[in-house]
């Protein structure tokens, strides 16, 4: 996880201001005995919670001597509603008149006698990222997913989307919910069932990957409001695509942070909800949250529930876990290692039909072993070693570099032996930034819509669809969109006009993938046996199945040579006609491909590869050949 808009030298600026925000307005100096001390409120929950005539207040403020809410129903008041103190570190209060959408601050009393503003670590709305605090009504939107279900793992097909690039014109402020909304029927044409949203908590300014937020509970004012968010869940859910959230609790910020230096007491460093000490130090700025505090780790746990209940959300991508479980990479961080668990165990405990994915690179196994027997709990995770052989094989300039062995690893690749429980993709907004560039645009810089790149990215994205794994497309991928990407480049939707068929391919590719026309159900099934690997004319073969059979048992060749091969001889796991589901050779995907003529054929030959029978077939140039009885 690199980050395009996060520098550190925002947290000197934040560290200088530590204890303070702006006020909204100047009386600090007349704070005094409270017009209404407060008892603390029976009510239960955290952050500000309407109810019929009022707003229930709680916040955590250790160490703060007193705590009052001004808002705009007091005129911003420092003295008329003091919340109460439950002597557990929280202070609350029932406050009547305070209403939906009204602005407000916390004005606390520090150790030292002194006052200050801060806006609510658990605000659910806010003005802007160093603005008010908004009272937000969870039951003002109107729902109608009623009835949704999130598809099974080895059903998925996710869709990484950026809301402020996906559909935008280049100027301006960035896309937006609606805007996101207006290109969703492209995304049910082309087949995905899940988008996978970058985060969205709120972030200092307009432009930004998510991955410096302010309020893990807020979603970002420039895509709109919460009801606009849920409008876009509705939408995608009305459309058969479920909706999961990337989430970042490695580091938060550094800048506009609410709760930094909260009470005043910094600590040394950031106050209570971080750590203080050599634990702080993260790739993103000292703000590594405390993953031992009790409340801290109910913070993160409840900011994850909040966007799973409130938004529909069906799962979490979980950023950079490895700076979690560890402080540096490599070094053990256990309360952050439990911390994963604690979560995982509470979705699984509450809603475990909704998916919960890693993004670790490093922990193996551990991350996505069940935490009864002792690993991280996740359901998937992001894998490392498919895209990086896979890019490797499909970007090398020459085939003498393209290594089949390492093609073979790739596709066999797993965690627990489970063929689920990993992702896998040849785009990320990782892996088409921070130096790297998209697939077309790294096979020939330039011209990402020539011959080459036209093949072998989507090469590279047939074995997305065909290996083990949940497969995942970054937004644009489909339409050979070029260069890099970054947060004020929004994908240009012309290039779906001039690569009509490529667009096509990945609708074909994704249809098998689900097994749509109902036989290549071994796309969706744990068998996988890569038993053909010729290296030295570049040519590997794989067979897929989930039960065997008709209808099931599927083979994958894939040329990853400029040589066009006729009758190549290859084992075949059953005898008999074998049927031609994809030829990503046909010309109907782009006019300057060869449409190698490639036909049904008859598995009844001698024994080859393992195999009890063969056939042969005949592949295009850096093309892939789909198989089914």
């Amino acid at each position: 996880m690199t980050r395009s808009t996060i520098t550190l030298a925002l947290l000197a600026a934040l560290v200088g201001g530590c204890g303070s925000d702006d006020p909204i307005t100047s009386d600090l100096d007349e704070v005094g005995s409270s017009e209404e001390a407060l008892s603390s409120s029976s009510r239960p929950g955290m952050g500000a919670i309407p109810y019929n005539g009022g707003t229930m207040f709680r916040v955590w403020a250790p160490g703060a001597q007193r705590v009052w809410v001004a808002g705009e129903w007091n005129g911003w008041s420092t003295t008329a509603h003091e919340l109460g103190n439950e002597f557990n570190g929280n202070f609350s209060g029932d406050i009547s008149g305070a209403n939906r959408w009204q602005k407000y601050q916390y004005v606390i009393q520090t150790a030292w006698g002194d006052k200050i503003w801060k806006s609510d670590p658990r605000a659910t709305r806010v003005e802007r990222s160093n603005g008010a605090s908004i009272i937000h009504d969870s039951g003002h939107y109107q729902w109608s997913d009623g009835g949704y279900q999130i598809p099974p793992w080895n059903e998925m097909v996710i869709y990484e989307m950026h809301v402020g690039t996906f559909h935008d014109s280049p100027g301006g402020g960035p896309g937006h919910w609606h805007s996101a909304i207006a290109k969703l029927p492209h995304l049910q044409n082309l087949g995905v069932n899940v988008i996978e949203l970058l985060p969205v908590s709120e972030f200092p300014g307009d432009f930004s990957w998510g991955y410096n937020p302010s309020f893990p509970y807020a979603p970002e004012t420039a895509y709109g409001t919460p009801d606009d968010m849920k409008a876009f869940v509705n939408e995608a859910h009305r459309r058969g695509i479920s909706v999961i959230l990337d989430v970042v609790h490695n580091h938060y910020g550094p800048s506009d942070l609410p709760m930094w230096c909260f009470t005043g007491d910094c600590l040394g460093n950031g106050g209570h909800y971080f750590y203080t000490d050599w634990r702080a130090n993260t790739p993103w700025g000292d703000t590594r949250p405390d993953y031992g505090r009790n409340e801290v780790r109910d913070y993160i746990k409840d900011s994850i529930h909040w966007w799973l209940n409130e938004y529909h959300l069906d799962g979490i991508r979980f950023d950079a876990t490895k700076y979690i479980r560890t402080t540096n990479g490599s070094t053990a961080l256990p309360p952050g290692f439990s911390l994963l668990q604690y979560v995982n165990n509470s979705i699984d405990g509450t809603q475990p039909w909704k998916i919960s994915i890693a993004e670790d690179f490093g922990g193996g196994d551990s991350i996505t072993k069940p935490t009864s027997q002792g690993g991280a709990g996740f359901d998937a995770q992001w894998d490392g070693s498919f895209v990086h052989p896979i890019r490797d094989a499909v970007i090398a300039q020459t085939d003498a570099g393209r290594d089949m062995n390492a093609v073979k690893n790739a596709i066999t690749h797993g965690f627990n032996g489970q063929a689920f429980q990993r992702v896998i993709y040849t785009e990320s907004h990782d892996e088409v930034a921070n130096g790297k560039t998209r697939v077309p645009e790294a096979i020939w810089p330039g011209n990402a819509g020539g011959w080459h790149a036209k093949k072998r990215s989507t090469l590279g994205a047939a074995l997305v669809m065909t290996a083990p794994g949940i497969p995942m497309i970054f937004q644009g991928q489909e339409v050979l969109e070029d260069g890099w990407w970054a947060d004020s480049d929004p994908v240009d939707w012309n290039k779906a006009g001039y690569f009509p068929g490529i667009v096509t391919m990945y609708r074909d590719m994704i249809r098998l993938r689900r097994n749509w026309f109902n036989n290549t159900r071994g796309l969706q099934g744990g068998g996988v046996n890569v038993h053909h690997v010729n290296n030295s004319g570049k040519v590997i073969g794989f067979h897929r199945w989930k039960n065997g059979g008709a209808g099931d048992d599927v083979v994958v060749v894939a040329n990853f040579s400029g040589t066009t091969y006729h009758n190549y001889n290859l084992g075949m796991p059953r005898w008999g006609m074998w049927r031609v589901r994809f030829n990503s050779d046909w010309n109907g995907y782009s006019p300057d491909f060869a449409n190698t003529t490639t036909v049904d054929t008859d598995a009844n030959g001698a024994p080859r590869d393992g195999m009890g029978q063969s056939a042969n077939v005949t592949i295009g140039a850096y093309s892939v050949v789909i198989l089914s009885q």
